[in-house]
């Protein structure tokens, strides 16, 4: 009989972090779910939901079997049912799209960091899951017309390479800067995209948040959005490429809170975070010189910003500590 191998600090890690998406995932869901006003959104997030309790109640069994205690996460007094929407149509799935596009990328990632067979097999099965869902909320949005498409581009009839490291610095012959590269377009889109997504978020957000030192944060969060919408959305129009735009995904009037200021807390840090790993991605695949110097600007104004919202939280004891180490030290005196 194989004997299962404790957990080592890397898996450790990851259950423990999959546990606290998850959990404030199914808390927000369950607003959705009460809030849903079309029949085909309401069956991708009962279903999504159905899904991630029951991985909550995978994770929670795995921790009691490793003898490990089951960490704090979100629980029923963090959702407050019964409240006006905070958000009007479109917006519920337009969220869990991007929460699943977070969650592709984290799974993929904690998949690499595991060792055990049984928790390769939860990534995976993860992986999967998340991108069923990903797929059901691109086809709803789809057929609503709530996305803008990615700008058109004339498709390539050869192979061409650069012939000066011109093409490096982005001057051009004919105008002060080369026109943008389709990889380049597509980072600045993706991250115009997600802060539109966001400065709705945060909108919402300071409307309903209980603390004033918290809502005056989640202000700072919608000016820095919008302020990269604007940077990224004028560095296209100089290429002449068209900045998207959507009608639907806003917040609404209200100023009750749906959510605790510690799970909108943490959400907003889930997107910083996320936010920061773009524009990391975003720098080294720009070849344009003056492109990786305004998104590192950016990442410099994203981490500083997710710095304070992480002061906020432990100030006001939101921040559950992720295990430690031995404090060896301590264990010596």
């Amino acid at each position: 009989m194989t004997v299962k191998k404790a957990l080592c600090s890397s898996e450790l890690a990851t259950l423990w972090m999959t546990y606290q998406q998850k959990t404030m995932t199914q808390r927000i869901l369950e607003y959705f779910i009460e809030k849903a006003d079309d029949e085909e959104a309401k069956h991708i997030l009962v279903d999504t939901h159905t899904n991630v309790k029951e991985y909550v109640g995978r994770l929670t069994s795995l921790f009691e079997e490793e003898g490990c205690v089951i960490p704090a996460g979100f629980n029923e007094e963090d959702v407050n049912p019964g409240v006006p929407k905070l958000f009007d149509h479109y917006f519920d799935i337009v969220f869990l799209r991007q929460l699943k596009a977070i969650s592709m990328g984290l799974h993929t990632l904690h998949l690499n960091m595991s060792y055990r067979k049984d928790l390769i097999i939860l990534y995976k099965e993860l992986t999967g899951f998340t991108q069923s869902v990903y797929e059901k909320c691109m086809d709803y949005l789809r057929e609503k017309d709530v996305l803008p498409g990615p700008p058109a581009v004339t498709l390539p009839k050869s192979i061409e390479f650069a012939q000066s490291p011109n093409y490096m610095t982005g001057l051009n012959i004919f105008s002060d800067k080369r026109a943008l590269n389709t990889v380049e377009v597509a980072y600045l889109y993706f991250g115009i995209e997600s802060n539109t997504l966001g400065m709705q978020m945060m909108t919402g957000f300071a409307q309903v948040a209980n603390e004033s030192e918290v809502k005056k944060y989640f202000i700072k969060g919608k000016e820095l959005s919008k302020k990269i919408v604007s940077d990224y959305s004028k560095v296209l129009l100089e290429s002449d490429v068209q900045a998207p735009s959507t009608s639907g995904a806003r917040a609404t009037d209200s100023t009750v809170a749906p959510f605790s200021d510690k799970l909108m807390m943490y959400c907003t840090s889930l997107f910083t975070n996320f936010g920061l790993g773009s524009n990391a991605l975003g720098t080294a695949f720009s070849l344009r010189s003056d492109l990786p110097v305004k998104l590192a600007s950016t990442a410099k104004d994203i981490l500083a910003y997710g710095h304070d919202g992480g002061k906020i939280m432990a100030k006001n004891g939101w921040m559950e500590q992720p295990p430690s180490m031995e404090d060896r030290n301590k264990l010596f005196k």
